[in-house]
């Protein structure tokens, strides 16, 4: 620990458990207050106890509670720092069988969510000209996809794009605005709902040879947030192990 977000206030929205909740402790670990945002209220308040912050029930799909978070965190730390947007789902369904009302809930809670999140914390983080905003993309469309991903894959591809338009227009406000695009996280989401042969499949892919962590995200997260990224807008950070650079199946050298 250096201490490299002291005095700091972060609103982790999608914090209860996994990925987020990393990203909470990391940011802890480095001095910054936290409060979670979830859906998930016993998981999101025993997540805020553990790490001596606040918890508030949010649905990010929703105007009033992506800026009845950023409240609580003003409201509790003075001010917001660093929002990080990571809340998302990823229902597995075919394009022919997606019905209407299951796309928009996808694009509501993933992309919807990133500008209403966005949105909410422009007004303090304007003011005090100054602020990190971070958000959860993935390699699943912006760079690969598969088979019963098409709504999330557009809703992941359409948060890249969103980053770089508000990078560009927050920008004078001393604002940065960058993403992340994890790759095959081994989350307690993957281990519930995943078989192992699955996963293994998933492991053989990766060059590293291992899934990532929700550590490993938390360490690019925490990176964005700090001074060390101060120089650094409109861009992701690919974590995936080198998921996404072969040419095909057999990348391995004197594979056996």
């Amino acid at each position: 620990m250096t201490g490299r977000l002291s005095n700091r206030s972060a609103l982790i929205i999608g914090g209860a458990r996994g990925i987020g909740a990393a990203i909470a402790e990391r940011l802890v670990d480095e001095g910054a207050r936290v409060v979670i945002a979830d859906t998930e209220e016993a998981a999101g308040c025993a997540t805020a106890e553990r790490l001596k912050g606040r918890f508030i029930a949010t649905d990010i799909s929703q105007k009033a509670d992506a800026e009845r978070a950023v409240n609580e965190a003003v409201t509790a730390y003075g001010t917001l720092d660093i929002i990080v947007q990571n809340a998302g789902i990823y229902p597995w369904t075919l394009i022919e069988n997606i019905e209407p009302e299951e796309w928009d809930k996808v694009m509501a809670v993933n992309l919807k969510g990133t500008y209403l999140a966005a949105r909410a914390a422009l007004p303090v983080m304007k003011a005090k000209k100054q602020g990190r905003m971070i958000f959860t993309s993935s390699i699943t469309g912006p760079r690969v996809s598969s088979p019963g991903h098409g709504h999330y894959s557009a809703s992941k591809a359409g948060i890249n794009g969103f980053i770089k338009a508000a990078a560009l227009e927050f920008s004078g406000y001393g604002i940065t605005v960058n993403g992340i695009e994890p790759g095959n996280i081994l989350t307690e989401g993957m281990k519930m709902h995943r078989s192992p042969a699955f996963i293994k499949t998933m492991e053989d892919a990766v060059p590293l040879g291992r899934l990532g962590t929700p550590r490993d995200i938390a360490n690019a997260a925490l990176f964005l947030a700090s001074d060390d990224a101060s120089y650094i807008t409109g861009t992701t950070i690919i974590v995936d192990g080198g998921q996404t650079l072969p040419e095909g199946k057999d990348f391995r050298l004197n594979p056996e």
